[in-house]
């Protein structure tokens, strides 16, 4: 371990790199990141899901003028007095389509939502408050409103020069819209980041693959590009790889000359034909490989170094489970940070077991789940059934991830429990 790594493990309390509590873990790999800095330019339709390379501010007001709330009339708020209020109708304001003459004091105009108020107008009426209309006046009582009422002002959304979005920001469909309400057709962003990923075991086949005794099809590969395409990263995949020294050493030299970060599934245990570590040693540098988690223990985490240049290196289990859980426990977080992305603390709520739940202290754990509120509103949740590392369906039926802390012990039905929803995740 290099000396840089060394002195990021030696300032965790409590750092053990055989049994790493998932906390320092998570804290381990933050530490060792340095974003990238590459930046390109998109046009605003393919902004969404990239990270923003620059503080954005707005170059208008928005709204850009003052403008009425509501379908309604407008009028001069100096016009509202005591008694019945009646006001002269002069003309029209549509959205678009503005009433160009000043409108003086006892005078109103008929006005649409996101019309330009007219000149000499501060206070728009709802047409429903109106007490009578016609074709040449309106009124209504007085009290009905205040001045200044149900008019938008220029900037008050945005003034112009506000800091609209932060460097960092992962762009949304709403700040799309935003964005657009600037006029701003093109945006700096930071490059994709390259993820480059395999599986390991002689034991893997691929689809379409006839499927020999002892053998498996691939799943991991496919859980893997599609979390990878979800978050948003460039998912380069290469394939299986077979236990054997020469062919990972090839692959996992490929993977780092082509990637910012590479991904491995299986080869990361003490097996006999898990040759991972001695590659690793010769490659570059792991920080740990276990955490003390289940699913998911044995995971290793440190960097590639292929022609002086450096890339991450997730080794997850080769269970499915386990993979899905340390990629979006661990990996996930670790990429958008490689790539500049500002994350957000994942959310998590509270609910109530169903039923009883062994655990043991001493890990953390990550049971799949399902969550429904019942008719008071309350959340409950039940686990999924068997918790093996290998049943993926687990992970298609469940909606949700029981999260029990390292220092908890069993569950108790009707106790609550920390729940982290899929939504927004998977």
């Amino acid at each position: 371990m290099t000396d840089k790594l060394r002195q990021i493990t030696e300032s965790i309390s409590g750092f053990d790199a055989e049994s790493l509590r998932v906390e320092f873990a998570q804290q381990a790999i933050a530490r060792c990141i340095q974003p990238i800095t590459q930046t390109e330019q998109v046009p605003l339709k393919q902004a969404l899901g990239r990270t923003l390379a620059t503080d954005m501010s707005a170059p208008i007001n928005v709204p850009s003028y003052d403008n009425s709330a509501m379908d309604g009339y407008a009028f001069s708020g100096s016009d509202l007095k005591q008694g019945h209020i009646t006001l002269k109708l002069v003309g029209k304001a549509f959205a678009g389509h503005p009433y160009h003459p000043t409108v003086q004091t006892g005078e109103c105009v008929r006005i649409m939502t996101g019309a330009l108020m007219p000149r000499g107008c501060d206070t728009v009426i709802p047409q429903e408050l109106v007490a009578e209309a016609t074709e040449h006046s309106l009124t209504f009582a007085s009290g009905t409103i205040e001045a200044k009422s149900n008019v938008r002002l220029a900037g008050e959304d945005l003034p112009i020069g506000a800091t609209v979005l932060h460097k960092g920001r992962l762009l949304t469909p709403a700040d799309l819209g935003l964005i657009a309400s600037l006029g701003i057709a093109e945006l700096t962003v930071m490059r994709q980041l390259k993820v480059a990923f395999f599986s390991t075991g002689d034991e893997l086949r691929s689809i379409g693959q006839p499927l020999e005794a002892g053998c498996v099809y691939d799943s991991n590969r496919y859980t893997l590009h599609a979390m990878l395409d979800r978050a948003g990263f460039e998912a380069i995949d290469l394939g299986v790889v077979r236990d054997d020294p020469v062919a990972l050493e090839n692959a996992l030299r490929e993977a780092g000359k082509i990637a910012d970060a590479v991904i491995t599934t299986g080869g990361v245990s003490a097996g006999d034909a898990d040759y991972t570590r001695a590659l690793m040693a010769r490659l570059g540098e792991v920080m740990f490989w276990k955490i003390a988690m289940r699913p998911g223990r044995p995971m290793a985490f440190g960097k590639i170094n292929v022609n002086g240049k450096d890339a991450l290196f997730f080794g997850l289990p080769g269970n499915p489970v386990a993979v899905m859980a340390t990629f979006y426990f661990f990996a996930r977080d670790a990429l958008f940070r490689l790539q500049g992305t500002t994350t957000e603390r994942l959310p998590s709520i509270q609910a109530i077991s169903s039923h009883a739940i062994k655990k043991r202290a001493g890990r953390t754990e990550y049971q799949r789940g399902v969550i429904a509120f019942d008719s008071t509103g309350t959340a409950k949740v039940r686990l999924t059934g068997a918790q093996g590392s290998g049943i993926l369906s687990s992970m298609s039926e469940a909606n949700c991830m029981v999260v029990l802390s390292h220092d908890e012990c069993d569950i108790q039905a009707g106790q609550p429990v920390n729940v982290m929803p899929f939504t927004g995740l998977i």
